[in-house]
């Protein structure tokens, strides 16, 4: 299994973060690679809520998000699976002196594997998942910023 984790601190309160990153109908404005939110099932993020979406051409294809996990105010921890690998992600939110971190780590396995997968997941894998897990957190960054400034959740 592979594992990656990223942080990134903003202006804003905990809640104002949370409010902004569960917000699916804003995920096209920010999650790397999602074209389009197919479906939301249940009452994300409450616990065994799922959120189906599609990438662009180029991207994971079909992302299914499931809640295994939901903790008001803390973070979410979703199963996740693609056509290329399986896992857990969680994102989290901290209070710290002049805004909030936000924390997204990934434990992931590759679903074709051969003897060369360990190798090929340290050498490119894992970097293109600690690439796409920071272009997210840069894109929320973004639009929380323009949350707060324009009033909106």
């Amino acid at each position: 299994m592979g594992s990656v984790r990223v942080s990134e601190s903003f202006p804003g309160s905990v809640h104002e973060a949370e409010t902004c990153w569960y917000d699916t109908s804003r995920w096209p404005q920010w999650v790397d690679e999602l074209a389009h939110v197919l479906s939301v099932e249940g009452e994300w993020p409450g616990h065994g809520s799922v959120v189906k979406w599609q990438s662009g051409p180029a991207g994971r294809g079909r992302v299914t998000e499931r809640v295994v996990e939901y903790e008001p105010l803390q973070g979410c921890t979703v199963e996740v699976e693609d056509d290329s690998i399986t896992g857990e992600q969680t994102a989290s939110f901290d209070p710290v002196e002049d805004g909030v971190e936000v924390t997204l780590a990934l434990t992931y396995r590759i679903k074709r594997r051969s003897p060369l997968t360990p190798l090929i997941d340290v050498l490119f894998v894992r970097r293109l998942m600690i690439t796409s897990l920071t272009k997210t957190l840069g894109g929320f960054g973004a639009v929380l910023a323009e949350s707060r400034r324009s009033g909106v959740g």
